[in-house]
């Protein structure tokens, strides 16, 4: 990569591993007024996609330095896709309706940086291993207690991890690579998130059980109330991300 962006210092790194991905079709016309100024919606197939995800942060450092006691924890995130037109060509990014983290550093952190909406709520999770890996035909669940309920995101493994195949649902939703975050007054964030091609396992008995009005708002209850358009667990690896840069 050349250009300013290039030379953007780290800002965070830290592993991403688990990732529950449960992404559901949605109206554009649900996502327009979220998108940011500077980026516009993004398609496979003609089609829109909100996602669900669910995974661990493991080994977390910012600026290189490990934090205490805020190393290892969970995220659940609601994120939807869109992309930029630069000069290197376009941008493939996310924007992120609301991010969930145990822990309210973490959240006040990404605020103040990003600009992100990340909210601190108590949090759990289940993964069933086999020599410390994902166990094929094992459950990974990510749970979170929001307004005195417990709500969760699951899915069971099936099969082999693999490489997404070129051009599939698997692989746009795993291969963007910018995050995208309005700013108060009208502005917008980029910052580059940098990862290796993750694996994937297919899923079944997929699951997500939450109060979506009250979690994410009325506009996304239609849409994630409908059977998961596609549904599969991420291996994950290292992952990281750079400062941002107002658009």
């Amino acid at each position: 990569m050349t250009g300013p962006e290039a030379r953007t210092a780290k800002f965070l790194t830290a592993q991403w591993r688990r990732l529950v991905m449960l992404s559901y079709e949605t109206d554009p016309a649900v996502l327009r007024p979220l998108v940011p100024r500077g980026v516009e919606l993004d398609t496979w197939d003609g089609r829109h996609f909100v996602s669900v995800v669910g995974f661990r942060f493991l080994d977390t450092r910012l600026l290189g330095v490990p934090v205490p006691f805020h190393r290892h924890f969970d995220e659940i995130n609601l994120r939807f896709y869109v992309r930029r037109r630069a000069d290197d060509g376009w941008r493939r990014g996310v924007v992120f309706v609301k991010e969930i983290v145990p822990r309210p550093a973490l959240a006040a952190v990404a605020r103040a940086v990003y600009g992100e909406k990340y909210v601190a709520r108590p949090m759990r999770h289940r993964i069933d291993l086999h020599d410390g890996e994902v166990a094929s035909g094992g459950l990974v669940e990510y749970s979170w207690r929001d307004a005195g309920a417990w709500h969760h995101v699951r899915a069971t493994t099936e099969g082999a991890a693999r490489q997404p195949a070129e051009g599939s649902q698997e692989e746009f939703i795993t291969e963007h690579y910018w995050g995208y975050a309005a700013q108060r007054g009208g502005g917008c964030v980029e910052y580059r998130v940098e990862h290796p091609s993750w694996s994937v396992w297919q899923a079944r008995d997929p699951s997500f059980e939450c109060d979506v009005e009250q979690v994410y708002g009325r506009r996304f209850v239609e849409s994630l109330a409908a059977e998961p358009a596609s549904a599969f667990v991420a291996d994950g690896s290292l992952v990281t991300v750079r400062r941002g840069t107002a658009l």
